[in-house]
């Protein structure tokens, strides 16, 4: 019975799986962050060897047992990050077939029904990539968020969210909700402290806070309704351009939500929905429900020359 390992490498943490080809799962590790642009390439070599090792001891075989491996890793943006990844693979004894591709697409290959479309990732940042059918071409966008004018993870709408309590304080704009429920969220003493703090660090208003934002929206204030519906808009203008990429203006395809963000309301999704549809009437928007590093094992399968069925993924999401 031939083995396969998927491993999904985060910014935040790292998870491995090693399955049989029926799709049933023999072994899972797990270890933090390990995108090599925050940890290094020493630093993915540990994560990896972690939560590999765990996986295979679970499994009761050693990596070259594996007939196939695919790698889902956060920061591979590049054709010029491929070579480092490749040596920290040798470090690591992976001497199986094997694909490197972006944290992205293994939520696609699980996520979509036939393992193709485009997959919008909205966790701490965004993300956007897509697949033919035969994948043979990848869509994408750059991956660095509000650098390259790509939102909305969390970071680009608690950073919108501030500006507006900003704007509310200084009278640019008008009075919103979320500024009592910042200043609550953080502790400070008023308007004037919570600027302040954040401006200067002593608040820390990030990602993680991103909550607050869904809560007043629920609630019933406008200007926090209006950043989930941009913060929609933005994710579904990132579908757009990777359908356009792919030429799937006119072809029924998933869109696989992937991240926390998509648990915080309808309006974002509604958002999102509205500005695919008005471009690619036949997109189905498919929420991902399985572990990304299923997608992984499935594209570890496919290095091995195998065809993964309805049944193998299945089974994979059984036993996950």
């Amino acid at each position: 019975m031939p083995y396969f390992l998927g491993v999904d490498v985060g910014g935040t943490k790292t998870h491995a799986l090693v399955a049989d080809s029926t799709g049933q799962v023999l072994g899972f590790g797990q270890a933090g962050a390990g995108n090599p642009q925050n940890v290094g390439y020493d630093g993915l070599y540990a994560v990896l060897h972690q939560s590999v090792t765990q996986a295979l001891e679970q499994a009761e075989i050693q990596i070259t047992d594996l007939a196939g491996a695919g790698l889902g890793l956060a920061g591979h943006d590049w054709p010029s990050d491929l070579p480092p990844k490749i040596e920290v693979l040798q470090r690591l004894g992976l001497a199986c077939p094997y694909r490197i591709v972006n944290d992205a697409v293994p939520g696609l290959v699980i996520g979509a029904h036939d393992g193709w479309g485009i997959s919008v990732v909205a966790g701490t940042g965004c993300n956007c990539r897509g697949w033919n059918r035969e994948r043979t071409r990848e869509g994408r966008v750059t991956g660095y968020g509000y650098m390259m004018g790509e939102n909305a993870g969390s970071s680009e709408l608690m950073q919108r969210a501030m500006q507006t309590v900003n704007f509310a304080w200084i009278r640019r704009g008008g009075p919103t909700a979320l500024t009592q429920a910042l200043i609550d969220h953080v502790g400070a003493s008023g308007e004037e402290d919570l600027i302040e703090g954040y401006t200067t660090g002593k608040y820390a208003i990030g990602a993680e806070s991103a909550a607050v934002v869904f809560k007043v929206a629920a609630a019933g204030d406008r200007l926090a309704q209006d950043l989930v519906e941009w913060a929609g808009q933005e994710l579904g203008e990132m579908v757009k351009a990777v359908a356009r990429q792919l030429d799937f203006q006119a072809l029924a395809f998933d869109v696989v939500l992937v991240g926390g963000m998509f648990a915080g309301g309808g309006g974002l999704i509604a958002s999102l929905e509205q500005t695919v549809f008005a471009f690619a009437p036949h997109a189905r928007l498919v929420r991902l429900t399985a572990p990304p590093v299923l997608g992984a094992v499935l594209i570890g399968l496919e290095q091995a020359g195998l065809r993964p069925t309805d049944a193998t993924r299945a089974r994979l999401i059984e036993t996950a």
